[in-house]
């Protein structure tokens, strides 16, 4: 991985430098911003915010309830008893098997959500700093395809550009 990045004191600084890479070109999806604590009322707070987890979820839990209601009617289909003139399938003491089911499903493709789109399974490292820790912003951008208006971009009063290669 190469990266280049500039840590920032304050979130005006980190906010002038969003801005000065929007206007040299880069994505808002390009642009990586970390910091120790929210920063919910400047823009650059906003980026990568859109998330596909809710309908994820929901899409686990419509899959765990169509297996909870196939696998119930299929196992009392598949063996009838005689109970005394009332129906095969009962779908009473079912819902509690096809609710077990829904929330099974949702809760996994939520924790396979959360896994895969935190970055635990990337073989590369994540772009940071120990510095972020200590309340700098960092702002940067991930295998920039122009490093010199990138670093140009990034330098804001002074502030020091660093690059990130691959850690061997």
């Amino acid at each position: 991985m190469t990266a280049i990045y500039g840590l920032y004191p304050d979130g005006d600084r980190a906010q002038r430098a969003v801005n000065a890479l929007r206007t040299a070109g880069v994505a808002d999806s390009d642009i990586t911003v970390i910091s120790a604590e929210p920063m919910e009322h400047y823009e650059f707070g906003e980026l990568g915010k859109g998330s596909a987890m809710w309908t994820i979820a929901s899409i686990g839990g419509l899959a765990g309830m169509l297996l909870g209601a196939w696998l119930t009617r299929f196992t009392e289909v598949a063996w009838p008893l005689n109970t005394g003139n009332m129906p095969i399938v009962a779908w009473w003491p079912n819902l509690i098997i096809i609710f077990e089911l829904t929330m099974l499903g949702a809760i996994f493709s939520t924790v396979v959500t959360v896994v895969v789109t935190s970055g635990l399974l990337r073989s590369r490292p994540l772009l940071y700093d120990p510095a972020v820790s200590d309340g700098q912003i960092l702002v940067g951008v991930e295998s920039p395809a122009d490093a010199q208006a990138i670093e140009k971009a990034l330098a804001i009063d002074g502030t020091t550009i660093r690059r990130a290669g691959p850690s061997k």
